[in-house]
């Protein structure tokens, strides 16, 4: 008999609704996978047990008619929780308790979740891993030796582990796409301007916004609703094209252009090397995609110039944070290195790098335009061991991120939609995934083409701890 952790989210919304499980039983599920297995992953840094069963114990006596009725979820803990402690993967912050708790978290309790805790961050989200000073490092289910990406790596660790059947999280470099790729999983990184709460519109360069990440991409698209109608968009600006995003599920396209390439940004200023398994993965999509009808050809790409300007923008983001010398001395190495590095920028630096941006942002669009999707990999590298990315040298930590992970940041630079999930496995086993690029506002799109990927591919294997 399946146990209740082997069901999709969506199909434990089922159960839920259909009496066949009760949140409390679900919930306690969970908690029970959390408490044996969390140790092994590194995957929550804060785990409410007694908040959450009390919670689920509350909504059992409501009618089951929220989207998320009953089902777990937790915090990435970048987002305040009224009560809970919110660290940002920082000692900075090691006795914060906040009062009040953030849209990213009321919108999922409003829509009937049942957070069970805080998520493992790096150090403000700054970094593509998730290892920070504060926390075990976050770690892929599938070798413990290495780890589960970042920003967004202990959310991507428990949702490949079956800690939780879906998570929130964010990306402003790829904070949802690396993780979720570096763990075999699905994740969503939204247009700008989507998400209310997080739409990027109020950030330099509009880099972050929130997302999911889930094991299938239905229940990705079940918790990107949640995520985009859970509040009024306050922007003059906003993404076209709308949801229900699971309603593109049942509209398959029956034809898409699709521009392949494995070109990256970064090419000119970096070593970037694309492992075997990954330029497989890219190969065999495409000949999914070709075989399933669509038009698949190769994309002429070649951007200029992206390094320098993303560098400056990451650097100068960094540098908003108010640090003083002395929090300064207890941040990491990297986090202290752009913060210093962000502001010795001058006032013609910035205004030059978000230019070049927005400069970015339409060449991306005009050279994407010819295609409906464009396909990449998801990652250039195969996951890390725990330990691989420089700890005092900031400046080689950042070339080793970009290395790893060259074919994210550039898709929040320019405000497109994108979506990572797996369509084979390498040589241990471990599911590879490929990136969707999809057009302004298309997520309706990249979801049905994803769905209609996700089944040619069939199930993707689970890792070993998912049995314990």
């Amino acid at each position: 008999m399946a146990d209740l952790h082997d069901l999709t989210a969506t199909e434990q919304l089922v159960a839920l609704r259909n009496g066949e499980t009760t949140p409390v039983d679900l919930v306690s599920h969970y908690l029970d996978r959390v408490t044996r297995l969390n140790s092994r992953l590194g995957a929550f840094v804060e785990v409410t047990a007694s908040g959450a069963r009390g919670r689920a114990s509350h909504l059992q006596r409501t009618a089951p008619d929220r989207p998320l009725w009953g089902l777990p979820f937790a915090d990435k803990d970048l987002v305040a929780r009224a009560g809970v402690p919110t660290r940002f993967g920082s000692r900075l912050h090691l006795g914060f308790v906040p009062d009040a708790t953030a849209d990213a978290a009321a919108v999922l309790d409003e829509a009937g979740g049942v957070s069970l805790g805080k998520t493992n961050t790096p150090e403000f989200g700054l970094t593509g891993y998730t290892e920070s000073l504060v926390a075990p490092p976050a770690r892929d289910p599938w070798n413990p030796d290495n780890g589960a990406g970042g920003s967004s790596g202990g959310a991507a660790a428990a949702v490949a582990a079956g800690l939780l059947p879906l998570a929130p999280a964010s990306d402003g470099g790829g904070s949802i796409r690396i993780p979720a790729a570096t763990v075999g999983i699905v994740g969503i990184k939204p247009s700008r301007g989507r998400v209310p709460y997080a739409s990027g519109m109020d950030s330099p360069a509009g880099l972050p916004v929130a997302g999911p990440i889930a094991r299938t991409v239905a229940d990705a698209a079940l918790l990107l609703d949640v995520q985009t109608s859970g509040r009024r968009y306050a922007y003059a600006t906003q993404a076209p094209g709308a949801g229900p995003f699971v309603e593109a599920l049942h509209r398959p396209m029956a034809f898409a252009r699709i521009g392949v390439t494995t070109v990256s940004p970064w090419d000119d200023a970096e070593d970037i090397r694309l492992y075997p398994a990954a330029a497989r993965a890219v190969e065999v999509a495409a000949a999914m995609l070709s075989d399933a009808g669509h038009g698949v050809d190769p994309l002429d790409w070649r951007p200029r110039g992206y390094a320098e300007m993303f560098t400056t923008i990451w650097r100068m983001s960094a540098a908003r944070m108010k640090l003083s010398d002395a929090e300064l001395a207890l941040v990491e190495p990297i986090t202290a290195w752009l913060v210093r590095e962000g502001r010795a920028l001058s006032g013609t630096q910035v205004l030059d790098a978000l230019a070049a941006a927005s400069a970015f942002e339409r060449d991306t669009i005009s050279a994407f335009a010819p295609f409906d999707v464009v396909l990449t990999p998801a990652l250039a590298m195969p996951p890390l061991p725990v330990g691989s990315f420089d700890r005092t040298d900031a400046a080689r930590n950042f070339s080793q991120q970009v290395r790893y992970a060259p074919y994210s940041s550039f898709v929040n630079v320019a405000g497109l939609p994108a979506l990572v999930l797996p369509v084979t496995t390498d040589v241990s086993g471990h599911p590879v995934c490929v990136q969707l690029i999809g057009r302004p506002g298309g997520e309706a799109g990249l979801i049905a083409l994803a769905a209609a990927l996700e089944k040619q591919a069939g199930a993707m294997p689970k890792p070993a701890i998912w049995r314990h």
